[in-house]
């Protein structure tokens, strides 16, 4: 049988291709791989910031409007490099940085891109854009003329046929910094206009169940991972609805927590044996395409349980107190330690699966506090102090997580902030999520779920 052009393509570059040879040999080829036609992609695409433009755009033709002459809208942006340009180490973040300020809102050309791809033809990996939150679909692949193919199918199908819902966890290795309001309040808001679940995996505190008195389905969520062939998770959910001043309803799903859990944690090898690394992940899988947003609440140790929600998410929220310097430092051991940790972990779990890249934290928030602006200036100092030892002693940037909205030639401290409020907590007596019942809360969160998630 002979071989794929795209396989021609890949042995047709010579060891050290620069960029140019990559981009007129073999993405031509990488582009109708995936689907799209020569008159269905576009060189230097400009991105509509400065003179920036990236190598490659793509979108679908229809009858009347041809991409090549009509560049706009693009569907899926490819930056290219050279076989000198090392994806594997030493220029994969500055690569992934620049994809990631190219799929993001202010470059205006590329707002309805939902795929970012970066490869040197060597390694390529898949970046996908949920409405404002842009993170990696698949680990870094490694390009070969005996996988090529194979691995540019699972592509296409992920592009094809991608996943519904954002999978976001709330976490911080440090209790008493309001994950469980956090998830409660985001969810209320998200789950007016969108259709929403939440888990609550702490199963030694489950205040997420507590609070909105929810009763486990027809199947506990233990019996759900442990029998995952045999007992739908489906089964595991529990509406929580409230009528709403329109006299319609309004709400999200939840799978309570599952004592079963910590009863089972007490044996951890017999645990470990009945739900595998992973499983929480592969049985959200069945549901993603039912809900925009899955959120999880976790708990406060690094322990199976919080380490299985951070599996399953695409992406974790970290919330932080300005005046607790351990949840800022737990804030950065998540960062720098932990979502590598796991995704190793996970890599070594499902070794033939290509979506298991490491997941992607968002900058973090203070959370329920009012802050002085001599308080600010003093958790800031602290933070620039933590940024200069952890590039010093880990070579991580954490300023991107830390102040995002700090960009080259132009520094900002600033960190989103929800302020202290004292009916948010209160609302939790009410079994209510705060943003039901207060206009103030329902205005924090409204601008918290934009600031974050909402394009």
């Amino acid at each position: 049988m002979s071989d794929s052009p795209l396989k021609q393509a890949l042995l047709s570059l010579p060891e050290e291709a620069p960029e140019t040879i990559i981009s007129h040999r073999f993405i031509p080829a990488f582009l109708e791989a995936l689907g799209f036609t020569q008159n269905e992609r576009y060189p230097e695409f400009s991105t509509g910031v400065g003179g920036q433009a990236v190598d490659f755009a793509a979108r679908r033709n229809t009858d009347e409007d041809l991409f090549f002459y009509s560049p706009k809208n693009p569907f899926l942006i490819v930056e290219v490099k050279g076989r000198d340009v090392n994806l594997a180490n030493g220029e994969y973040k500055k690569t992934v940085k620049q994809i990631k300020r190219y799929l993001a809102p202010s470059a205006v050309n590329c707002q309805t891109a939902k795929w970012g791809i970066i490869t040197n033809a060597d390694y390529i990996q898949l970046f996908r854009k949920h409405r404002k939150v842009v993170y990696p679909v698949t680990q870094l692949i490694r390009l070969k003329a005996d996988n090529i193919d194979e691995k540019f199918q699972q592509l296409k199908k992920i592009i094809d046929d991608p996943a519904q819902a954002l999978t976001i966890t709330i976490y911080n290795n440090k209790g008493g910094v309001g994950k469980t309001t956090t998830v409660l309040n985001l969810a209320a808001y998200l789950g007016i206009y969108h259709k929403v679940l939440v888990i609550d995996f702490d199963p030694n505190q489950k205040d997420l169940t507590q609070i909105l008195k929810a009763k486990p389905g027809t199947h506990k969520l233990y019996e759900c991972l442990k029998n995952y062939r045999t007992y739908k998770i489906e089964k595991a959910i529990y509406p929580y609805r409230i009528a709403n001043k329109k006299g319609s309803e309004t709400g999200f799903d939840i799978i309570p927590a599952d004592e079963t859990f910590m009863e089972k944690n007490e044996k951890q090898n017999e645990l470990l044996s009945e739900v595998t690394r992973g499983r929480l992940r592969n049985v959200l899988k069945n549901i993603r395409n039912d809900y925009d947003y899955i959120l999880i609440d976790a708990p406060p140790s690094w322990n199976f349980f919080s380490q299985e929600t951070i599996i399953a998410a695409d992406v974790v929220l970290l919330p932080t107190k300005h005046n607790n310097f351990a949840s800022l430092l737990n804030a950065q051991q998540v960062i720098t330690d932990f979502l590598d940790e796991v995704g190793k972990k996970h890599r070594e779990a499902f070794d033939d699966a290509i979506d298991v890249a490491n997941p992607t934290a968002l900058p973090i928030f203070y959370n329920g506090e009012n802050i002085t602006e001599a308080q600010r200036k003093q958790a800031r100092e602290q933070l620039f102090q933590l940024i200069k030892e952890t590039k010093s002693k880990k070579g991580v940037d954490l300023r991107p997580y830390f102040f995002p909205k700090t960009t080259q030639g132009h520094r900002n401290s600033e960190i989103y902030e929800i302020p202290y409020y004292a009916y948010i907590a209160k609302a939790a007596f009410y079994g209510i999520p705060a943003v039901y019942r207060y206009k103030i809360a329902f205005n924090y969160y409204k601008s918290f779920a934009k600031e974050y998630f909402l394009s």
